[in-house]
């Protein structure tokens, strides 16, 4: 148990009408986890008042998209990158107002707070022709008064039902390529009329919605506004003119908080930061605001969020005066009882985020509609009703032996031992955490670790019989005389076989590098086949080591499988490192003094020369040669292939499969 006093992080805040019962927050975020589009299902509900339950005392669930004044003969353009949403908004449909109801009424069940965020997002309407973001380069529409009004309309009556489904309050979405940024921002508003001018003239926008919401919802409602600390854009605002902003909405009475982030949506920094950004990283910016508005008559409550994933942290941010309330939106994503957990005295057992971001990414870019949220570490997220529906006892607990600790061994042993399984986890290291470990080494990634620890820390727990350093063969395996055997055995690096000179003394592994096994002359090239994560990651490993690194990669950029919260980040830590990078091109053949390349386009040859050494970042292939093995002999009654033995993917793959086996034994 932990002798950690939260006394501030636990303590009740009221916030205009509205009794937040502690300061930990979820902040608004479309992580699209209903399964059915336009409506608020048990999908939504499971995810989000998993987290009420788990107590987190300020629930902001996702977005509202509003309508906007499209041309009644043009179609809706919802979910393109644009943005936008269309003739009509989910919040005009009676069955979502229903199902909102619904929510409320679970939400409060546990004394959580319930916040709706009102967004105009899109980048079509735009107070000004420049446009609104950096993914696009099209010049947006520019609103005219009565599509200004209308919009600042939709925000009433958004909050009218919002009321009547019983919210407690009301957040306008201010920052980021939503319609509130672009009247902010100088570099999107360069407006004459009354719309335009100086930072007061750009609040008016949002001042006006704001008046408009309380008119309709009176002293009923908490009201506030999200807004970004800086706008992190050549030519935008910067801390000290947002704050100029922020005081003038301040001075009309009608904020109770301000939600604030800090960063760039497609840039960096980025608002949704990766584990390459210190935590809490730009906290100065809500302690100011916090100063700003204590001069106001009327309370005002700053919440402010950016990488946060630690109770102790939040704890310290409101006792030394940084904000009033804290965002967590990942640390809850992770694990949805990391408040409970926090307030009984059980830190060693939360589930801390490790930043890869994989979870806010992927639901802002989904491949498919509807879209599953992941989360890299925690299996249940997105399988709510699954685990609620399927998760029981064991039966008749079984003898189960676990082959590897990495993640998809260390899950199946840790969901088999929770419902009551007899465990040995075999591993050939000296610790549990596989792969987590090799990404853990790397500059900005050492939080990785942490899933490792957890895993450790629930073995001892559970009363896993962790074995390491054991290496399991058939003999070994039959000898525990198991009733299930899991074989995760992982992946090994892939060493291609039609690259004359691979074999060369020169030519290493990026694994190994990582690990230590191999050293590099100071020249390197690191010969890319991946297009995530692993390729920045040795580059940037050598590069922090002084090597001078070039980069030969296949793809039109590096990392295009990096989505757009966290892509800035990496290419700007990769030029700050001063590493080159050459794309579309594919390895040909070595030599001791050269590397020859073909374009990944044709048939275009290329020669390069003066490396020391050579660096294969090429995936993995999978190590299933044990369960073949025991599969042939057919002597275990229940034989299950876990993780990247079976195929190598990524982290949250390989967390879901070994729970999920973990489920069924």
């Amino acid at each position: 148990m932990s002798n950690v006093n939260f006394e501030h992080l636990f303590s009740p805040l009221q916030v205009g009408p509205m009794r937040v019962p502690n300061r930990i927050c979820e902040t608004t975020n479309t992580i699209n986890s209903s399964m059915t589009p336009g409506l608020i299902d048990e999908h939504f509900i499971a995810h989000h008042a998993a987290k009420a339950r788990g107590g987190t005392g300020w629930i902001g669930s996702e977005t509202w998209l509003l309508d906007a004044p499209f041309p009644p003969e043009t179609p809706d353009e919802i979910g393109l990158p644009v943005g936008c949403a269309g003739h009509q908004a989910a919040y005009q449909n009676p069955a979502f107002a229903e199902s909102m109801a619904r929510f409320c009424a679970e939400v409060h069940q546990s004394g959580s707070v319930v916040v709706v965020q009102l967004t105009h997002l899109n980048a079509v309407w735009a107070p000004s022709p420049v446009p609104v973001i950096g993914a696009q380069d099209y010049t947006p529409h520019v609103m005219g008064e009565e599509e200004i009004e209308f919009c600042l309309d939709t925000y009433a009556r958004a909050a009218a039902v919002a009321r009547e489904a019983g919210a407690d309050a009301i957040e306008i979405h201010c920052a980021h390529e939503t319609l509130g940024y672009s009247f902010l921002s100088p570099v999107t508003n360069r407006r004459t009329d009354k719309w335009g001018g100086g930072p007061e003239q750009r609040a008016r926008f949002v001042i006006e919605a704001l008046k408009r919401v309380r008119a309709c919802v009176g002293e009923s409602m908490a009201l506030g506004i999200r807004i970004n600390g800086q706008e992190s854009r050549h030519g935008g605002y910067d801390n000290l003119e947002m704050r100029e902003m922020l005081y003038c909405i301040g001075e009309t009475g009608l904020l109770d908080f301000v939600d604030i982030d800090t960063g760039h949506c497609w840039g960096a920094p980025s608002y949704v930061p990766s584990s390459y950004h210190p935590h809490a990283e730009f906290r100065e910016f809500g302690k100011a605001a916090r100063a700003d508005l204590a001069l106001m008559e009327r309370k005002i409550a700053v919440l402010f969020t950016g990488r946060i994933n630690d109770p102790v942290l939040a704890e310290e941010l409101i006792k030394e005066g940084f904000c009033d309330l804290v965002g967590m939106v990942r640390a809850g994503i992770a694990d949805p009882e990391f408040a409970n957990k926090a307030r009984e005295g059980r830190l060693g057992e939360i589930r801390r985020c490790i930043g890869c971001t994989r979870c806010i990414d992927e639901a802002s870019e989904p491949a498919t509609m509807p879209y599953t949220p992941t989360c890299s570490i925690n299996p249940v997220i997105g399988n709510e009703l699954r685990w609620q529906q399927q998760y029981r006892p064991a039966q008749e607990p079984k003898r189960v032996v676990v082959v590897g600790g990495g993640i998809a061994g260390c899950e199946a042993a840790r969901v088999a031992a929770m419902r009551g399984h007899r465990v040995i986890l075999l591993e050939q290291g000296k610790r549990l955490g596989g792969q987590l470990l090799i990404a853990a080494r790397a500059p900005g990634r050492d939080s990785f670790e942490d899933q490792a620890y957890f895993e450790e820390n629930e073995m001892a727990r559970l009363g896993v019989d962790v074995r390491l350093q054991s290496v399991a063969d058939v003999a070994a395996i039959k000898a525990l005389a198991p009733e299930a055997v899991v074989i995760a055995t992982g992946s090994v690096p892939r060493v291609p076989d039609d690259v004359p000179g691979i074999d060369l003394p020169h030519v290493v592994q990026g694994w190994d590098v990582m690990l230590g096994k191999v050293s590099t002359g100071d020249r390197v090239a690191v010969i890319s086949q991946e297009d995530y994560y692993q390729t920045p990651t040795v580059a940037e490993f050598l590069a922090a080591r002084g090597k001078q690194v070039e980069v030969f990669h296949k793809s039109v950029h590096l990392g295009t499988e990096i989505a757009r919260y966290s892509i800035g980040m990496v290419l700007s830590r990769m030029e700050q490192c001063g590493i080159q990078i050459h794309p579309n091109l594919v390895l040909k053949q070595l030599w001791p003094d050269g590397l020859e390349f073909v374009s990944s386009w044709g048939g275009k040859t290329y020669r390069r020369e003066g490396f020391d050494s050579v660096v294969l970042v090429y995936g993995s292939t999978p190590q299933h040669e044990l369960y073949d093995q025991l599969k042939a002999e057919g002597c275990i009654p229940q034989l299950y292939l876990a993780g990247s033995a079976w195929l190598p993917r990524r982290l949250a793959e390989a967390t879901r499969h070994g729970a999920g086996i973990g489920l069924v034994i």
